[in-house]
């Protein structure tokens, strides 16, 4: 197929279109409403989208790229196993959501305090002291509580002996959400990718052009989810802040609906197009 000038810009452009249009796909919608649900930043809700459609664009570039450029065919039972994996991946974050809704609600029963910024906080801090019988001066630490980070200016100081490597998995555990939605984004992708390759393909027979509007499809993807997850956001974060009990209601809400939807998804894909049948059925869409 031979290109005028002006036909590789509308082809870019109309990429960039669908990839954005693709995010909103009612799984995708599902699956980063669960996850950002909990979130009270809106950059912390845009980087979520993006992390996502990074995760997104990585297996779909690596399964598309393949598929376009060596002509691998993707065999019906595998094509449809891809696609349950999304099922799983649903499930898990609602009853995820769920058992985080039900910990908070005992805690609550029993009293305990659920804010990080009210929950006391232990520290160690190290002195040195003169002691004669080391003649000279000796280094010592002791713990020592606040009534909340913000009371001492910073989150948490390592006591003696912690390594620093522990310190970087807090830090690691803090920031969950985001490679939660990378692992999550790697998955629809992967679901995804032969749909999408088996589709650019059919429209642009040239290889090499097909894998650049892939490139520029999945550009759009980011862009789009980025987008799509700050809108999202917005009422969780307003809840949040103004509402707590309707926050807790939008929270379990999203967790209850990313269950059913996954469970429905995994009954079709299972059952209705035989994944664990003789005769599986599948049309890449």
């Amino acid at each position: 197929m031979s290109l005028t000038s002006n036909e590789p810009g509308a082809i870019a452009l109309i990429g960039l279109l669908l990839g954005m249009r693709h995010a909103t796909d009612a799984d995708h919608v599902v699956a980063v409403t669960t996850i950002l649900s909990r979130e009270r930043r809106f950059w912390m809700a845009a980087r979520i989208g993006a992390v996502w459609g990074l995760g997104h664009t990585l297996t779909v570039m690596a399964v598309g790229a393949a598929i376009i450029l060596l002509k691998i065919a993707i065999p019906a039972r595998l094509g449809l196993a891809m696609e349950f994996a999304v099922a799983l991946a649903l499930v898990a974050l609602g009853a995820g959501s769920a058992v985080r809704l039900a910990r908070a609600a005992a805690q609550r029963l029993r009293g305990v305090a659920t804010d990080r910024r009210a929950a006391p906080h232990v520290h160690w801090h190290r002195h040195a002291h003169d002691d004669p019988a080391a003649h000279g001066r000796v280094m010592h630490s002791h713990p020592h509580t606040h009534a909340g980070a913000a009371d001492h200016g910073h989150l948490r100081l390592a006591p003696e002996g912690e390594s620093a490597s522990h310190g970087w998995l807090l830090e690691f555990a803090a920031r969950r959400p985001l490679p939660r939605s990378f692992a999550v984004g790697l998955i629809h992708g992967l679901a995804g990718s032969a749909a999408i390759a088996l589709i650019v393909l059919s429209a642009i027979p040239r290889p090499l052009w097909a894998v650049a509007y892939l490139s520029v499809f999945c550009a759009g993807v980011v862009l789009g989810m980025a987008i799509l997850t700050t809108a999202i956001a917005t009422p969780f974060l307003v809840a949040a802040r103004r509402l707590e009990w309707l926050h807790r209601g939008l929270v379990a809400g999203s967790g209850m609906l990313s269950f059913g939807f996954g469970l429905t998804l995994a009954y079709r894909i299972g059952y209705v197009d035989q994944l664990f049948g003789a005769a599986p059925l599948w049309f890449p869409h």
